[in-house]
């Protein structure tokens, strides 16, 4: 091969990995500028379900005697960017490697809806029936449900499901306590999560990781979490929060009795 042939073909690999770096270099900016499929969710806020929420109480009771509370009983969210967010890659990124965050396919986060509107409507009607649920679980748990006591539940900043559990909680703890003149919290922040079904069956959420920061933020020494969920629970759980795994509201109350008689509960 001569001299020339040689620099010719020299040349020829330099344009050719030149060409390639660019291609690649505009591929980069093209999918740091283009929204993704996915959404970034951090931890929200917490609402003590036995007190108030935007200046009205969470629960309402009318017709029976209610107790007044020691502790409290947290439910907790997760806040995520809107589902017509754009998302790009260095948001991806960014929350990849943060503790506080999580990137999860949009589909995950919103799976119902193809705009905000019918996202919202579906979540409304999730919270409702959660609470329908709730209600209904809490007074066949206590054996009331045909007493006459009407109960009306208000957390306008949240949807979903997921407060189900602690809705149910919170009408014990007004009603009855821990059915021995006591408080069923011990006069501890107790903060959870996880649907209700009516025959008191409590159901996994989403998003456990991130609501153990809130829970812990916010005070919590003691997280509730459907235990099927635990493997995702124990995931950056921050120091001081006690997991305690729940698969039905009885079960979730005689833990929290013996929780505040110091005896022992199981864990994840």
């Amino acid at each position: 091969m001569s001299a020339l042939t040689k620099s010719l073909t020299g040349r020829r690999r330099t344009w050719a990995l030149a060409a390639c770096g660019a291609l690649f270099a505009a591929l980069l900016a093209v999918a740091a500028f283009a929204p993704l499929p996915f959404a970034v969710a951090h931890p929200g806020p917490t609402a003590d379900v036995l007190g108030d929420s935007d200046g009205k109480p969470v629960i309402t009771i009318t017709g029976a005697p209610v107790r007044e509370p020691e502790g409290e009983l947290r439910m907790t969210t997760i806040t995520a960017t809107a589902p017509d967010a754009s998302v790009h890659l260095t948001d991806v990124l960014g929350g990849y490697f943060a503790s506080d965050q999580a990137v999860l396919p949009t589909e995950a986060v919103y799976p119902v809806g193809d705009s905000v509107q019918e996202i919202q409507q579906h979540n409304r009607e999730q919270m409702t029936q959660s609470q329908h649920s709730a209600v209904t679980a809490a007074l066949g748990h206590l054996g009331r449900a045909d007493e006459g006591i009407d109960i009306a539940l208000s957390l306008d900043s949240v949807g979903g499901p997921s407060a189900g559990l602690l809705f149910s909680l919170g009408i014990v703890d007004l009603l009855d306590g821990d059915g021995h003149g006591g408080d069923l919290t011990g006069g501890a922040v107790i903060a959870g999560t996880g649907t209700i079904d009516a025959d008191g069956t409590v159901g996994p959420v989403g998003g456990v990781p991130l609501k153990t920061q809130a829970a812990k933020r916010d005070g919590a020494t003691v997280f509730l979490v459907p235990r099927d969920e635990c493997d995702a629970a124990t995931a950056n759980l921050p120091d001081g929060l006690r997991l305690i795994p729940v698969t039905t509201l009885s079960g979730a109350i005689d833990d929290l009795r013996a929780l505040a008689a110091g005896e022992s509960v199981p864990g994840c």
